[in-house]
């Protein structure tokens, strides 16, 4: 039986680390957390939430190309605002009103993955 998603896997190009944490951290706000020694040799980075309940892993891949469709959706509270933030450092905010019940947006990563921004709608 399932009972929670883990973490979500993304990819980047090798040397892309000191942009992924810039945006992670520095624009989503989450933490980086230490990768175990065996992995953090392979590259990439892993960030998570203030709570801890939401990770994103970014592994380094090779012949690295940003999926067009494929994406995480993380859900936020304050959409305006976390719209306003992403937008204030640059980032795109696309916004999307076609699924019923939420308000959401999609952004890309500064190595081009695709991310989605959803808040309920009460």
């Amino acid at each position: 039986m399932l009972v929670a998603l883990d973490h979500v896997q993304l990819a980047a190009p090798a040397g892309s680390e000191p942009r992924l944490r810039a945006y992670y951290e520095g624009v989503l706000g989450m933490t980086e957390i230490p990768k175990p020694p065996v992995l953090a040799a392979r590259g990439g980075c892993w960030f998570a939430a203030a709570d801890g309940a939401v990770q994103v892993h970014v592994g380094v891949e090779a012949d690295f190309r940003p999926a067009r469709k494929a994406h995480p959706g993380l859900r936020v509270s304050g959409i305006d605002a976390f719209a306003a933030r992403v937008a204030a450092h640059g980032g795109a905010v696309v916004w999307d009103d076609h699924l019923p019940g939420h308000r959401r947006f999609y952004s890309e990563d500064p190595v081009g993955n695709r991310l989605e921004f959803l808040e309920p709608v009460e």
